[in-house]
């Protein structure tokens, strides 16, 4: 069905979309061809700086439902009953991978989730992992520029991966993690979702927990070996994006069952190690998850840049009843995504359809900057006004975090009784099956042996070692066969 005349960005009817216009049959173009100006010109500027990670990505809409009473841990009016929807954006992504990357490679996946509640939108901006590789944001940068391209060789160069990795002992859980079994998922539908971070829940008493959370893909977790990734990486760049469109197309709604660990927050200072820490999980002997949803994605986005490519999300979106935990990740996060997307896609990006409240209206005294769109008309733009302007409300949306003493200074993060780089590495190793121990210990094995010095290896390898005798020496053997 035709939709009317071709227009120019001005709304001009276009008469002529073949040829430009010329001097005379032959001749040069005219610089009063302002259809043709305006299309170069705009398409010289359709694209905007890509994510420096998680560039590489795919979403949807849906839905969360409410299906336990969680009143006693939060008073987030989204979680307020049993029974209650709320619509959402999920966006997954590979990390280090640009746009032209490929979906099928091992890497962690992002795994970011906005919920348009009635009180603001709600972002819990995790991956596909319960950990991370380090626990500060102030290494965050450093640990980056690893996984991307050498400012030499232009590549992804594995001295840099190991080098880094090796003198980072805190990362052998994650990286134990990302090259075992789970370390190239299948698609998208068939990974888990975590929040990673530890969070704060605190409920219309003030009282307040900290939580982490879960989501756990009801299509069942499917994986592919480091062989299978590769062929299907060359074969079809694509892949996880194409399984999530056609999937929903399909109508197969992929669904995750949703749960969160709760710890009452006077647990925290004598837990046996620090549960703010993000290289550790919490053990489900001690803080069982808790089911309290259902996630479903249900409808595709009608255009990826315009809602995939220019979503935006924030660790520091918090609703009522939800808030940060003093983990020095999350906190650095707190900053760092609503930056990047002010410079990415601008300081307006959140007057965009997909990133904007669903279910509620903004009210700032922000006005102007690139894309302003005058939302706000003549209306002040100050606070406190007279004039009939928004006001605070008075109650934070979580509560203050108490028990902290000292001066200020470069601190490392708190050491509990329990605390260790390598424990839980080691656990996670000794829960693997035999065949999943051979499987990580050749993935390893095959991503260290191309660094060209002995002692980075050894370093590495000497930290697997700490984690569990018999996984360094199997690595070791392993890594010396392939290197000769």
């Amino acid at each position: 069905m035709s939709q009317g005349p071709l227009t120019t960005g001005a709304g001009a009817p276009v008469a002529d979309n073949q040829n430009s216009e010329t001097a005379g049959v032959g001749g040069p173009v005219l610089v009063q061809d302002q259809l043709l100006l305006e299309k170069l010109a705009h398409f010289n500027r359709e694209r905007i700086p890509e994510r420096v990670v998680h560039a590489r990505g795919a979403g949807a809409y849906g839905t969360f439902t409410v299906t336990a009473d969680v009143t006693p841990y939060t008073r987030a009016a989204f979680l307020s009953e049993a029974g209650k929807q709320t619509e959402v954006f999920l966006r997954f992504s590979t990390v280090a991978g640009n746009l032209g990357a490929a979906d099928a490679v091992r890497d962690p996946r992002g795994f970011a989730l906005k919920f348009y509640t009635e009180e603001g939108n709600y972002d819990l901006v995790g991956n596909n992992t319960p950990v991370f590789f380090i626990r500060d944001a102030i290494k965050f940068p450093d640990f980056i520029h690893t996984q991307k391209r050498d400012p030499y060789s232009g590549s992804q160069e594995a001295d840099n991966v190991w080098d880094f990795w090796s003198l980072s002992p805190e990362s052998t859980h994650q990286v134990t993690w990302l090259f075992g079994d789970r370390g190239i998922p299948a698609s998208y539908r068939h990974m888990d979702g975590f929040g990673s971070h530890t969070f704060q829940w605190n409920n219309a008493a003030g009282e307040a927990f900290w939580v982490k959370y879960h989501f756990k893909t009801d299509q069942g977790v499917r994986n592919l070996t480091a062989q299978e990734a590769e062929v299907l990486a060359g074969k079809d760049p694509d892949s996880h994006q194409r399984d999530l469109r056609e999937a929903i197309e399909r109508g197969e709604f992929p669904s995750w069952t949703v749960g969160v660990q709760i710890m009452p927050a006077a647990d925290a200072a004598t837990y046996r190690f620090n549960p703010f820490d993000l290289t550790k999980v919490w053990p489900h002997a001690d803080y069982p998850v808790v089911e309290i949803g259902k996630l479903e994605l249900n409808r595709n986005p009608r255009n990826i840049f315009a809602e995939v490519e220019q979503s935006v999300f924030s660790p520091a979106h918090f609703v009522p009843g939800i808030g940060p935990s003093p983990d020095k990740m999350l906190q650095g996060r707190l900053f760092a995504y609503g930056d990047a997307h002010r410079y990415r896609v601008g300081i307006n990006a959140d007057h965009l359809p997909v990133n904007r409240p669903h279910a509620t209206e903004a009210r700032t005294n922000s006005r102007d900057g690139l894309l302003y769109d005058g939302r706000h008309g003549g209306a002040k733009n100050y606070e406190p006004n007279s004039f009939g302007g928004p006001r605070q409300t008075g109650r934070p949306l979580w509560q203050p975090f108490d028990g902290f003493t000292g001066g200020t200074g470069n601190h490392p993060t708190p050491v509990h009784a329990e605390d260790d780089d390598f424990v839980q590495a080691g656990n996670l190793y000794r829960l693997m099956s035999q065949e999943e121990k051979d499987r990580l210990v050749a993935n390893l094995a095959g991503a260290m042996a191309p660094v060209s010095r002995d002692d980075i290896v050894e370093r590495a390898i000497g930290n697997f070692a700490s984690a569990d005798a018999d996984f360094g020496k199997r690595l070791e053997t392993a890594v010396r066969a392939l290197r000769g």
